[in-house]
């Protein structure tokens, strides 16, 4: 009981020091205007009852890349996996010179939802990489260097933007939807419902990472995929762990191959010209 009692004192405390949450719709996100003010709810290192979606920006103090990431947390469409999927990810990329943003979107499967994965949590994938771009001067980064990295149903969001995106509308009142949603790389880490993703010319290049001891679906499916994005002519890399299963996130400290997957992410940034 007392680490538990420590566990949630320095998940609170952790909270407590992260960057303030931008709305994404600072008026309300489309069909959620009557609940944007209702309040998250913290379930330990996760966080449920998302109404009012947004981006946590973690912006490099120095030694900036212009490299920029919106990371999309996992958790089964039903929670948000802030804590190995989320802040301590961004805190990482911070530390190497590339800006994070922590995507909270909405739920489509939290019991009592009425949101959908393509019309609700979908949309506000695109706005936030719309609401980056609009800012990029501002937080000193490239907008023609931002992508996205989904783990689970955050890879999900994250497949999804790269295979269906659109230049934004110039005319547009609101300007933040005047910028392009099309992700400049993307970044899938054991990503759910594979068979649902496609392959065709002129995608973003594509990293991936996974464990041999995921779900079929998952293992086997981005070996598929791979192959998919190959026949494409859109190059991609593939990281399999063999003593990894689902889940393994980014946790500081951790010495297994499959706990190294960052530094191979920045190694394949540098290899594509992605960052300096």
């Amino acid at each position: 009981m007392r680490f538990l009692a420590l566990l949630l004192l320095a998940t609170t405390l952790q909270a407590a020091d992260q960057p303030q949450a931008i709305s994404l719709w600072p008026q309300g996100a489309p069909g959620s205007e009557a609940r944007k003010d209702e309040a998250e709810k913290q379930e330990g290192a996760n966080v449920v009852n998302v109404h009012n979606p947004s981006i946590t920006p973690f912006i490099p103090a120095k030694d900036a890349t212009g490299t920029a990431v919106l990371i999309a947390p996992g958790g089964g469409h039903s929670k948000l996996c802030l804590g190995h999927e989320g802040y301590a990810l961004a805190e990482w990329f911070q530390e190497h010179g590339v800006a994070a943003f922590v995507l909270k979107y909405r739920l489509a499967r939290e019991k009592g939802s009425t949101y959908t994965i393509q019309d609700h949590a979908m949309a506000d994938t695109r706005r936030a990489l719309r609401l980056i771009r609009s800012r990029a001067k501002e937080w000193n980064i490239r907008p023609d260097r931002l992508g996205v990295m989904g783990f689970s149903a955050g890879g999900e969001l994250a497949a999804f933007a790269a295979m269906k995106s659109d230049p934004g509308k110039p005319d547009a009142a609101d300007s933040i939807e005047r910028e392009s949603s099309r992700p400049d790389f993307q970044a899938l880490i054991y990503p759910g419902t594979s068979g649902l993703f496609s392959a065709e010319k002129g995608m973003p290049p594509l990293f991936i990472a996974c464990g041999y001891g995921d779900r079929p679906d998952i293992a086997e499916g981005m070996a598929t995929l791979y192959l998919k994005y190959k026949a494409a002519g859109v190059k991609a890399e593939l990281h399999i762990y063999s003593e990894a299963g689902h889940g393994f996130g980014y946790r500081p400290g951790t010495t297994t191959a499959a706990g190294q997957w960052p530094n191979r992410f920045m190694e394949w940034l540098k290899d594509s010209k992605l960052v300096p």
